[in-house]
């Protein structure tokens, strides 16, 4: 019961890798920013989210203050304007009303930051304290910078405007006609880590965990086993739903997923401006977790708890350890999952053969944030770093926890040990998920396992 350990390297490659991250993810801010006219970048699309320059000088400043000050010791360039990217001061339906700064002067503010940063990176000691060690601070702002370019790709989902944003669709995959679970052992394992450098504070520490048998979808449940629940009366029904996420679909009129609409016998969705097809054969997404917990019911089973996510996602029954990810400890490539905004949808159910867990579990990283049974809590041991608003605060709240990342997410935001959490009625996120069933003794696959 041993967890793998990350690639360290020299303080060359660590530099390398940091300065990569950081200009990945430069790349995607400047895509997602520059691809709409100024007025859209200072308009709210939703109350649900910021309008995009908030993002961007948020961006700037998350950067300046731990790059710059934290570990260059450097005075704060506009301390003025900390107040007005704190996103614990002012929640996202009251920043358009802010004197944020405007799309030009938050541009240049952040390639300023920018700049002064990566001079930092040349520089500074990649050891010595646990905000530099191993670049620790530069890989969390690598991972700030792309959760909220995630974010601002959501708003972009959320527009209704004509189309801004293209990329090639997945590489069409043959119809997967594995089978349709997988046996996960029962025993013990080792849950988060201690070992991963860039791990933020919520992954950690390594700990053990024991865990009964369980069986696991072998993949994500699709458009199309959804629309079987849909037409089946899912959504008219109480007996499968938790009772805030009846009163909620039931106040809300709500009767599918986010974006989807039913035309005749077809069913539609809009997709970053466009409208086509469901496509039945791709994995579910922009649903909540009621839905996904009612869908479960429906269907007799349930959702996995994470646990039993983080098991399925890492653990390697021939070895007794933990891996960084489904398919080993080697980063994730293009042939091993969807991931970093390549395409703007899920890969077909039964993709990415080579990113499989040694169970034959596929697409637990990429294509869509997969929804558990479990709330967001701390692990054993948790210590709040480098600031207590990045999870502690979240803790014992309205929030359950999302897992394997989606088609919006880098990898450097994503691994097996990455935790995300929303509240249960949240759609607009990437989300699907799959579901899970105990083991019975009298189970035949059981008994064959065994």
């Amino acid at each position: 019961m041993t967890e793998s350990t990350a690639p360290a390297g020299d303080p060359g490659v660590l530099r390398d890798r940091a300065r990569t991250a950081l200009l990945t993810a430069r790349d995607r801010t400047s895509l997602l920013t520059d691809c709409v006219q100024e007025g859209e970048l200072t308009a709210q699309v939703s109350p649900l989210m910021s309008p995009l320059v908030w993002d961007l000088a948020h961006i700037g400043n998350q950067e300046e203050q731990w790059l710059l000050r934290a570990v260059a010791g450097r005075a704060a360039m506009r301390p003025e304007i900390d107040p007005l990217y704190d996103a614990f001061e002012h929640p996202r339906a009251e920043r358009p009303a802010l004197p944020l700064l405007p799309p030009a002067e938050a541009r240049a503010y952040a390639a300023e930051v920018r700049g002064r940063a990566l001079d930092v990176l040349d520089s500074a000691p990649l050891h010595g304290s646990p905000l530099t060690d191993a670049g620790f601070a530069f890989g969390m702002i690598a991972q700030h910078e792309q959760q909220h370019d995630e974010t601002m790709l959501i708003t972009h989902q959320l527009r209704t405007g004509p189309v801004v944003l293209t990329a090639p669709d997945p590489e069409p995959a043959a119809r997967f006609t594995g089978p349709a679970e997988v046996l996960v052992p029962g025993g013990p394992f080792t849950m988060g880590t201690s070992a991963e450098p860039w791990a933020l504070d919520n992954e950690r520490p390594a700990h053990h965990r024991l865990v009964p048998a369980f069986f696991l979808d072998t993949t994500p449940v699709t458009n199309g086993a959804y629309q079987v629940f849909i037409e089946d009366g899912g959504y008219e029904d109480p007996r499968w739903w938790e009772p805030r996420g009846w009163d909620h679909v039931r106040s809300r009129g709500i009767s599918a997923p986010l974006f989807w609409r039913r035309e005749g016998g077809t069913w539609l969705r809009r997709r970053f401006g466009a409208t086509e097809p469901v496509v039945a054969e791709e994995p579910v997404v922009h649903v909540g977790w009621f839905e996904a917990d009612a869908y479960a019911r429906w269907a007799g089973r349930r959702l996995p708890t994470e646990t039993e996510w983080e098991k399925a996602a890492r653990f390697d029954p021939a070895t007794g350890r933990s891996t960084r990810y489904p398919w080993g400890d080697a980063d994730p490539g293009p042939e091993h999952a969807n991931l970093g905004q390549r395409h703007l949808r899920p890969a077909p159910a039964g993709s990415y053969p080579a990113g499989e867990s040694p169970l034959g579990i596929r697409q637990l990283i990429g294509d869509v944030w997969e929804w558990t049974s479990s709330g967001f809590l701390p692990y054993p041991g948790f210590t709040a770093f480098p600031y207590r608003e990045y999870s502690e605060v979240f803790f014992g709240g309205d929030y359950k926890v999302l897992r394997g990342g989606s088609f919006a997410v880098d990898a450097v935001a994503c691994r097996g040990t990455f935790r995300n959490w929303d509240h249960p009625i949240r759609r607009q996120i990437f989300s699907g998920f799959r579901t899970a069933r105990d083991v019975k003794p009298a189970d035949e696959a059981f008994q064959e396992a065994i």
